[in-house]
C-alpha cells in the first residue's frame, strides 16, 4: 500500500493482469459506432442494455468476414482482451466475427431491401431490356465454380454462336462483393457486352451474402449493360436479383434466359421453307388458273370473227361519216349556185349589151333625169365603148 506506481507502472500491471485473465473471450453484443478506416481496420463498440465495450479487427483478420457489419446488427466476436496503454483503454482485439443467428442476417437483408427499395433501385420502370440475340455475354461468377461450367453447356447447347467473356470473381467470403463489383465494372470496360450475368451456385444465406450487399446491388443498378442474376437455387432470393434487370432462379436458368435457342432457328427456318415454296406454288397455280380462264374466253376462241365485227363497225361508221359530207358538200354546193346566178342576174355588162347606157358625170351614175346637170358634160357608158358628151339646153 505504500508503494507508489508510476502510471505507466500501474497500467503494465493492468495489462497483464487482464490480457492473462481474458487470453481468449467470445463476447456476443450489438454493433454500435461502426466505422472502417482508410487503413483497412475496423473499429466499433458492442454493447447491450447495461454496458458497452470498445472493440478493433485488424485489416488482416476482417478480410475473413463474409458481410458488412452494420450498427444494430447482432453479433458474436472472438478475441482477447487487450488494454491500450497510451489512453488506458482496454478493448476486445476481435479475430472473427459472425452474425449472432440467421435472424440477424435476415434483418440486415430486409433493413438494406426496404432502403434500396425506397431510393427506386428496384423500379420496373427503369430496369433494362434484354437483347434478343446477344453477341457477347459477360459472366461473372468463380471461374472454377459447378455454376460457370453449366452457364457453359447450356451456351453452347442452345446457341453456340454466343461468345462468353469471363470476369472471374470471388462469390463467398471476405472480398467476394469487392470482387463481384469489380467484375461487373470491368466489362462495363470491354467492348460490344450485350449482356452480364451475374451468379453463383446455390447455399446457405452466408455463402449468398455477397449478393446482398450495398455494393454489389449499386453495381449492378449503375450498370448500362443489361444485367440477369442468377444466384442460388430457385428459393433463394438476394438483394442482387431485385437490383437485376432479370432474375433468374438458377445460373443455368440464366444463361437459358439470355440466349436464343438454336433449335428455334431451325424450325423457324424449316417452317419458313415449306411456307414460302407452299405461297409459290399457290401463286403460280393462281397466275395459271387465270391465263387459262382468259385463253378459254369467246375473245380468244373466236379472234377473227372479233376482228371483222370490229371491221364492219368500222366500215359502217366510215360510211355515216361519208354521207354526212357529201350532203353537206351538195348543200352548200346549191347556197353557190344560187348566190352565183343572182350575181350574174345583176351583170351590168349583159344589161349594157341589151342596149342600155350609163350615164355618169364626175364620180356619179346619173339614175334619174332630174338629177342631171345640164351644165356639165356626161360620160356615157356604152357596151362596147364609153363617149363623153356636151349638154345642150
Amino acid at each position: 500500500m505504500n508503494t507508489i506506481l508510476t502510471v505507466s507502472e500501474l497500467t503494465k500491471d493492468i495489462k497483464q493482469t487482464l490480457e492473462g485473465k481474458f487470453g481468449q473471450v467470445s463476447v456476443q453484443g450489438e454493433i454500435s459506432n461502426f466505422k472502417a478506416h482508410v487503413s483497412g481496420h475496423w473499429y466499433f463498440s458492442l454493447k447491450d442494455a447495461n454496458a458497452s465495450i470498445s472493440c478493433t479487427m485488424w485489416k488482416g483478420f476482417n478480410n475473413y468476414v463474409f458481410f458488412t457489419p452494420q450498427d444494430g446488427m447482432k453479433v458474436t466476436v472472438n478475441g482477447k482482451i487487450s488494454v491500450y496503454p497510451p489512453r488506458g483503454n482496454y478493448q476486445v482485439d476481435v479475430r472473427s466475427m459472425k452474425p449472432a443467428g440467421v435472424g440477424e442476417l435476415q434483418a440486415a437483408f430486409e433493413e438494406l431491401k426496404q432502403k434500396l427499395a425506397g431510393e427506386g433501385l428496384f423500379d420496373e420502370e427503369l430496369k433494362k431490356t434484354i437483347p434478343s440475340f446477344p453477341r457477347r455475354i459477360g459472366v461473372v461468377t468463380a471461374i472454377d465454380g459447378a455454376a460457370f461450367r453449366d452457364m457453359i453447356s447450356v451456351a453452347e447447347r442452345r446457341f453456340p454462336l454466343v461468345e462468353l467473356v469471363i470476369a472471374p470473381a470471388r462469390v463467398q467470403g471476405s472480398g467476394a462483393a469487392k470482387s463481384i463489383v469489380n467484375g461487373i465494372r470491368g466489362l462495363e470496360k470491354e467492348k460490344n457486352i450485350d449482356l452480364i450475368i451475374v451468379g453463383r451456385g446455390g447455399g446457405s444465406i452466408e455463402d449468398l451474402w455477397a449478393f446482398n450487399e450495398e455494393i454489389v446491388a449499386r453495381a449492378i443498378f449503375a450498370s448500362k449493360i443489361p444485367v440477369i442474376s442468377g444466384v442460388g437455387h430457385e428459393v433463394d432470393f438476394t438483394i442482387a436479383d431485385f437490383v437485376a434487370d432479370l432474375r433468374a432462379p438458377t445460373p443455368s436458368a440464366a444463361m437459358e434466359l439470355a440466349t436464343p435457342d438454336k433449335n428455334d432457328f431451325f424450325a423457324f427456318i424449316s417452317e419458313f421453307s415449306y411456307t414460302s415454296t407452299q405461297n409459290v406454288v399457290d401463286l403460280c397455280s393462281e397466275s395459271y388458273q387465270k391465263v387459262n380462264n382468259i385463253l378459254n374466253s369467246y375473245g380468244f376462241r373466236m379472234p377473227l370473227d372479233l376482228v371483222r365485227r370490229n371491221n364492219q363497225l368500222i366500215d359502217s361508221l366510215t360510211f355515216k361519216l361519208l354521207g354526212n359530207i357529201d350532203r353537206k358538200f351538195l348543200l352548200k354546193k346549191g347556197k353557190l349556185d344560187l348566190l352565183s346566178g343572182s350575181i350574174e342576174s345583176h351583170n351590168v355588162s349583159k344589161t349594157l349589151k341589151k342596149g342600155f347606157v350609163l350615164v355618169k358625170q364626175g364620180d356619179k351614175f346619173i339614175s334619174r333625169s332630174k338629177n342631171l346637170d345640164k351644165k356639165k358634160s356626161a360620160s356615157l357608158k356604152f357596151y362596147d365603148n364609153d363617149i363623153n358628151v356636151e349638154i345642150k339646153k
